[in-house]
């Protein structure tokens, strides 16, 4: 192998999954992270899941293109000071998912970093919100579903050709189990979660023949910023909303702009450490969802019946090798 591998990623890739991906170097054999080598594409990395995954990912040899807004700013600040003390290969590049004429650059400068088309996408970037479904106005409604569901059809929009172009790749949007089961008080997360996962799996069974597999992560309550992120738009959504209407729903509105998820003890590390098993794993055998979350995961139950109905309905239709395609 023409590559030379360094401690850290053979560190990664056995930390990781053990000895999944083996490759030869010399006369020895040695493990290397199964994204060694890859391009990848991360959205929302100024904090949480995407900020531990760029330096997961890179750690572990990838090509990371590290995308957040309104650059310059501190968060991308620190990441390239780590990458760059780590001599990792990380490249920061502003893209606002909110924004066509931000995600049609900021794609296009990542492709251009990477030599052409990427291998692997990550949607991480979302946000949350809190309250009753009558207390959110179209403000709330349309920020929200335009970051967690429309920003992610901005970026596959423009990231899928040169995709296609290669008959290779891998998506992953990051959901949640509230993207399966709801609790009251949630506002339009869930809503727009649901979405996010009806979007995911409608795209994974058209891009089968296109040799690009798409997986749904579902997290569950994690100690990142978003807690604190939706803490301001609740707060935001709380001063202009009509007294009365908040008076309405007393249990649902007390809490809003106080969430405490900081107080949770889950690893978000997790969540990398996922999706680097699943892009170690063969190309077409990956899964459609994946649950990642200690505790309870009401959402399973939900995930099976929804991928055997599938197949029960679609199974002997055209569509058929599609559905058993991405259900194996």
């Amino acid at each position: 192998m023409d590559k030379k591998v360094n401690r850290r990623q053979l560190l990664a890739g056995a930390s990781t999954i053990g000895a999944m991906a083996a490759v030869t170097a010399s006369a020895e054999s040695v493990i290397v992270a199964p994204t060694y080598g890859k391009s990848i594409l991360i959205t929302g990395t100024s904090s949480g899941f995407g900020y531990l995954g760029a330096l997961h990912y890179a750690r572990g040899g990838a090509k990371v293109i590290a995308t957040m807004r309104n650059l310059p700013r501190p968060e991308a600040d620190a990441l390239a000071k780590i990458a760059k003390a780590e001599k990792l290969d990380l490249h920061i590049v502003e893209l606002d998912v909110l924004s066509d004429e931000s995600v049609t650059k900021g794609v296009a400068q990542a492709e251009k970093i990477a030599g052409g088309g990427l291998d692997i996408i990550i949607n991480n970037a979302g946000i949350g919100m809190a309250g009753p479904i009558e207390v959110q106005d179209l403000e709330a409604t349309q920020l929200i579903f335009n970051t967690n569901v429309f920003g992610v059809q901005r970026v596959t929009l423009a990231a899928l050709p040169a995709m296609r172009a290669k008959k290779s790749g891998q998506i992953f949007n990051i959901s949640s189990q509230l993207g399966r089961v709801m609790v009251p008080g949630f506002a339009q997360y869930s809503p727009s979660k649901f979405a996010l996962e009806a979007m995911s799996e409608q795209m994974a069974y058209e891009l089968v023949p296109h040799g690009i597999d798409v997986t749904i992560i579902q997290p569950g309550g994690y100690p990142t910023d978003i807690w604190k992120k939706r803490n301001a738009y609740d707060k935001a959504l709380l001063a202009r909303s009509d007294k009365a209407t908040l008076d309405a729903y007393p249990a649902l509105t007390a809490r809003m702009g106080a969430a405490q998820g900081g107080g949770r003890d889950a690893n978000p590390m997790d969540i990398p450490h996922a999706i680097t098993e699943i892009i170690g794993m063969p190309a077409g055998k990956r899964p459609l969802r994946r649950e990642v979350h200690p505790g309870p995961k009401p959402q399973i139950a939900i995930n099976k019946v929804s991928a055997d109905t599938q197949q029960q309905w679609l199974g002997a239709s055209p569509f058929g090798p599609w559905i058993k395609a991405v259900h194996s």
